[in-house]
């Protein structure tokens, strides 16, 4: 019977096979014919042709794919009984990998490959997202630190940690490779498998003052690495006789990741409200966000660096100025914690 069964596979397998061969022959013919019957004027006419094209399509696609989404009051929908930090990164995830199209993997055929701001800015909030997957599957998932990392988060963390540039063919190698993007919808399933499984009482989100401490510490040390990153760039490029091209990079990568951090400190608001309540961190709190989203709002119509004493204004000047605030006060909220 065994025996049977595997020849009738192979003879639909050759069956299939010479299907596929007659349909190339047949494509040959066609593409040869084609060909053959084009005059050079033609050819001339396709060659000088085809690259305008491209140029139009390319830009008329780089306006529709410059999308920097920062709404802070985005409509999220609430896992009852789950984490609501944990629903925010699902959003936001899915909004830029599903809905606004990851951009930062693009190939030079894609218009987004020419644009540089909201690669950077995607690249910012996925940075950000992934340290705060770790802190999930390092602190908050776990009863204690000793305790085995909850599975789900240990894979979204893997998965969201990954290099946002990598699309399937390139890098230096022949065959493809899974993208950037399809890791981190992978990430996002994982995250929202967990959110249910904290919702129905089969995995942990612990909101003990501790875990929100770490949490609190973790972003203070991000913020500062990025408000160090600002201060070298000013220091070495501020002022210049030339138009700095490159400030924009550095300016929107920090807004992606202010601005997710600004997302994930007001779901996080929700999660810890009996925490910030009993230690009386309401007021400081608010304080906090307010200075978070003056940083994640900032939005010039050019980015540019200007000396900080100069007529031209330093916009990477200003968003540090908020980040410090910030930092300032995420320092007086976990010295609260820490008592």
């Amino acid at each position: 019977m065994a025996g049977e069964i595997w020849l009738f596979i192979k003879e639909k397998l050759r069956a299939m096979m010479r299907w596929i061969g007659s349909l190339f022959v047949k494509l040959w013919l066609y593409i040869k014919g084609l060909v053959s019957s084009t005059t050079g004027d033609t050819w001339r006419k396709i060659l000088v042709g085809l690259p305008l094209v491209f140029v139009v399509y390319i830009l008329l696609g780089m306006p529709i794919a410059n999308r920097i989404d920062d709404d802070l009051s985005p409509v999220i929908e609430k896992t009852a009984g789950g984490s609501f930090a944990v629903d925010t990164i699902i959003h936001l995830v899915d909004r830029e990998v599903e809905k606004n199209n990851w951009t930062a993997n693009d190939p030079f055929f894609f218009p987004a490959f020419y644009l540089d701001n909201t690669p950077n800015y995607q690249r910012g909030m996925i940075a950000a997202i992934s340290r705060f997957s770790f802190e999930l599957r390092d602190q908050i998932g776990r009863v204690r630190s000793s305790s085995a990392a909850d599975k789900d988060l240990d894979l979204a963390a893997g998965n969201l940690s990954k290099d946002p540039n990598e699309w399937v063919l390139g890098g230096g190698k022949f065959l493809p490779r899974t993208a950037s993007d399809s890791f981190y919808k992978e990430g996002l399933r994982q995250l929202q498998s967990y959110n249910a499984r904290v919702a129905n009482g089969d995995a942990v989100f612990e909101r003990r003052s501790d875990n929100l401490l770490a949490t609190l510490e973790r972003i203070a040390s991000d913020l500062g690495a990025s408000s160090a990153a600002q201060d070298q760039y000013i220091e070495e490029n501020a002022g210049g006789f030339l138009p700095d091209f490159g400030v924009d990079n550095e300016f929107y990568q920090i807004k992606g990741q202010v601005y997710a951090y600004a997302m994930i400190l007001t779901a996080l608001q929700d999660d810890f409200s009996k925490v910030l309540k009993d230690r009386e961190l309401e007021s400081l709190y608010r304080q906090l966000l307010i200075s978070m989203r003056n940083a994640a709002n900032l939005d010039p119509l050019v980015v540019t660096n200007g000396s900080p004493s100069g007529i031209v204004q330093n916009h990477l000047s200003i968003q540090g100025f908020y980040l410090l605030r910030a930092r300032t006060q995420l320092k007086e909220i976990t010295n609260v914690l820490l008592k």
